[in-house]
């Protein structure tokens, strides 16, 4: 079927802009050395993928894209992360390999992970129920679903690039599974809050009390760009309610401007109807792993979407953590500014936030940022230590987004481009 041919990539702000200059500090930093884990002999599904090339461009879509086929990828289309002990396979990786894959216009391995999700995650049909968030290897030694509950964000990010798969490559197909996982994503995962809303629960089971008093959720499961996208597919449904909710809530999640983790909504069942923002009741306010999409989220946000400045403003509150001599690992999110620094930040945080944090500096215009984090993540790179499967993750999410490969419009709608490009970084 012939491939529609890449549009080209939104115009930048017409505003003063400096080089960042990504593509030329692989060079100077030399590459990664990447080992791929030997896969239990008793499973063909848990077989491991090929070995990685031995050194890699840590700014470079393409070869970060190779890398993560050699390492991760296996000939099944299962998305492996051979670092835990179950040596899992989650909705996220699959829907977060199916992106990269339509990026890199990689149709037959797009084809093979969307197989395996619908074969092991969704009961050999993608209509038939969400995908479990977590397969892998189970107590007594077989493999097969580990958590049958499903992630909202996953889902999200699968329904959304279904879509833009058949429309880019000319698939109905694709879009008929696209549109039959929203519709189960509205029926089973958008709710009604008392005295919040409409929003996305970050999964169908286990995130509201039975007295209905407290509800958990996820800052980081409803990407701008995803949700636009969902809208101009699906003009009836919740999205745009959730999109500019995403903004909204921001205040209250993130009232220094760091996003949680996780939060709780309390409900006080009084008259009138009211609830308030809380640590969350089981993570408390600490933003880290989850968190940190956050700000890579707000950062690939459409420049000409509305809601784009005040999702920055919310969360401006990251950009002083970026000037130390270590990016923290954890922050905890509801302590003043004002506060011990050493109580509010802590750890070292995986190379994998160097790269997620990029594209919000070069959004808040903070090009010196972007750009120390840049040489940071390739002197990272330079170190000889294999890129985890989530840090891998984030450095194509962002790479991809650096040199260009990808962006959406203000509908949500993926442009691609062949080749990198230099990205201007806008300064105010």
């Amino acid at each position: 079927m012939p491939v529609r041919r890449p549009e080209a990539p939104p115009p930048l702000p017409q505003r003063r802009h400096v080089l960042l200059r990504i593509g030329a500090l692989a060079g100077a930093a030399g590459g990664l050395v990447s080992t791929a884990c030997a896969a239990p002999a008793r499973s063909a599904a848990a077989a491991a993928p090929a070995a990685a090339p031995r050194r890699l461009a840590c700014d470079d879509f393409d070869a970060l894209w190779a890398s993560f086929i050699a390492l991760f990828l296996q000939a099944d289309g299962r998305v492996l992360d051979p670092d835990t002990e179950a040596r899992i396979s989650t909705s996220e990786g699959q829907s977060y390999g199916m992106f990269f894959a339509l990026v890199a216009n990689d149709r037959a391995r797009f084809d093979q992970m969307l197989q395996w999700t619908r074969q092991n995650l969704c009961g050999g049909d993608l209509a038939a129920r969400l995908p479990a968030w977590q397969w892998g290897r189970q107590r007594d030694g077989r493999w097969g679903v580990l958590d049958p509950n499903a992630a909202s964000d996953a889902d999200l990010w699968l329904a959304w690039t279904l879509i833009e798969a058949a429309r880019l490559w000319n698939a109905p197909a694709l879009a008929t599974e696209g549109r039959a996982l929203l519709a189960r994503i509205r029926a089973e995962e958008v709710v009604e809050v008392p005295g919040l809303g409409t929003m996305l629960l970050p999964g169908p089971q286990g995130f509201v009390t039975e007295d209905r008093r407290l509800w958990r959720f996820n800052p980081s499961y409803a990407p701008l760009h995803l949700l636009r996208g969902l809208a101009s597919a699906d003009p009836g449904g919740p999205w745009t309610v959730l999109a500019e909710q995403s903004v909204r809530t921001l205040p209250g999640l993130a009232p220094q401007g760091l996003a949680p983790d996780w939060a709780t909504w309390s409900v006080q069942h009084s008259a009138p109807l009211r609830g308030q923002w809380i640590a969350d009741t089981q993570h408390g306010d600490t933003g880290s792993y989850d968190a940190i999409r956050c700000y890579l989220w707000a950062g690939v946000a459409p420049t000409d979407d509305p809601l784009r400045p005040a999702l920055l403003h919310g969360l401006a509150g990251m950009q002083r953590h970026t000037r130390g001599p270590s990016l923290p690992e954890r922050l905890s999110t509801r302590m003043p500014a004002s506060a011990d620094p050493t109580a509010i930040a802590r750890g070292t945080a995986p190379p994998g936030f160097a790269a997620a944090l990029q594209p919000y500096l070069v959004a808040l215009g903070d090009c010196a940022g972007a750009q120390h984090l840049a040489e940071r993540l390739a002197t990272s790179c330079a170190s000889g230590t294999r890129l985890r499967y989530y840090d891998h993750a984030l450095a194509l999410f962002s790479t991809g987004w650096l040199q260009q490969r990808w962006r959406c419009d203000r509908h949500g709608r993926l442009l691609r481009a062949p080749a990198p490009s230099i990205l201007r970084c806008p300064t105010p």
